[in-house]
C-alpha cells in the first residue's frame, strides 16, 4: 500500500477517535436542547402568556425526551388554557402514573373534564388521591368531590402558601361551577393579595389576566 493509502486510513481512524471523544459532549448538547425547549415553554406560558407557542415548545421537548412525557403537568395546564380539554385530561391521567399523591393533578383533571363534559361527570371520575400532606390539599380534594365545602377549605389554610392555594382553588372551583363573579374574586386574591412567587403563583396571574378580558 502506498503512502497516500496509509494516509487515508490514518485520517479515517483519527476521525473515528475524534467522534468517540466528542460523543459525551454531543450528548450533553442534546440533553440541553430539550431543557431549552422546556424553559422556553415556561417563559412563553407564564411570562408572555403565549399559550399555543408554549404548547409547541413542550411538545418539542417531549419529542426529544419521550420518557419524560408523564412529568409534563405544566403542559396539561397550558392545554387547559388553550381549550384542548381532551388532551388536557389525558396529560393529567399520564402524570398520575408518576405522581399518584398530588391533589392538584386530580383537580386539574377535574377542570378539564368539567369543561369537556360537566362538573358532575368530573366529580364521578375524579382521580383518587390517597393522601396529600400539604395544607389545605385534602380539603381542596373534598371540595371538588362534593364531600366538603369552600368554607371548610378556606378555614384550613394557615400559612401564606396555603392561603394562596386555598384562594386559587376556590376560584377554579367556582369557575367549574359556572360562577364567574365568585371565581374572579378568589382568583384576584390568589394572584394579588396572597400571591406567592412560584410556578402556580404565575399560573394564578395568567388566569386572572385571561378572565378579566
Amino acid at each position: 500500500m502506498d503512502f497516500a493509502g496509509w494516509g487515508e486510513i490514518l485520517i479515517q481512524i483519527a476521525m473515528k477517535l475524534l467522534l468517540i471523544l466528542l460523543l459525551p459532549f454531543l450528548s450533553c448538547f442534546g440533553a440541553e436542547d430539550w431543557r431549552t425547549h422546556n424553559k422556553r415553554a415556561d417563559e412563553l406560558l407564564l411570562r408572555d402568556h403565549k399559550i399555543a407557542e408554549a404548547i409547541k415548545e413542550f411538545d418539542a421537548a417531549m419529542m426529544l425526551e419521550p420518557r419524560l412525557g408523564p412529568q409534563y403537568w405544566q403542559r396539561g395546564i397550558a392545554l387547559y388554557y388553550a381549550g384542548r380539554f381532551d388532551d388536557c385530561r389525558k396529560q393529567f391521567e399520564l402524570h398520575q402514573t408518576v405522581n399518584p399523591s398530588d391533589v392538584e393533578n386530580a383537580v386539574w383533571h377535574y377542570l378539564c373534564v368539567s369543561k369537556q363534559s360537566s362538573p358532575a361527570e368530573a366529580s364521578r371520575i375524579m382521580i383518587p388521591i390517597p393522601q396529600d400532606d400539604r395544607v389545605p390539599m385534602m380539603q381542596v380534594d373534598a371540595m371538588f368531590r362534593g364531600t366538603g365545602t369552600v368554607e371548610d377549605m378556606l378555614k384550613a389554610a394557615n400559612s401564606p402558601d396555603s392561603l394562596f392555594y386555598a384562594n386559587l382553588y376556590a376560584g377554579l372551583y367556582y369557575e367549574a361551577q359556572g360562577d364567574a363573579k365568585k371565581s374572579l374574586k378568589y382568583i384576584d386574591l390568589a394572584a394579588n393579595k396572597y400571591f406567592v412567587n412560584h410556578y402556580m403563583g404565575m399560573v394564578a396571574k395568567l388566569h386572572y389576566k385571561l378572565r378579566r378580558k
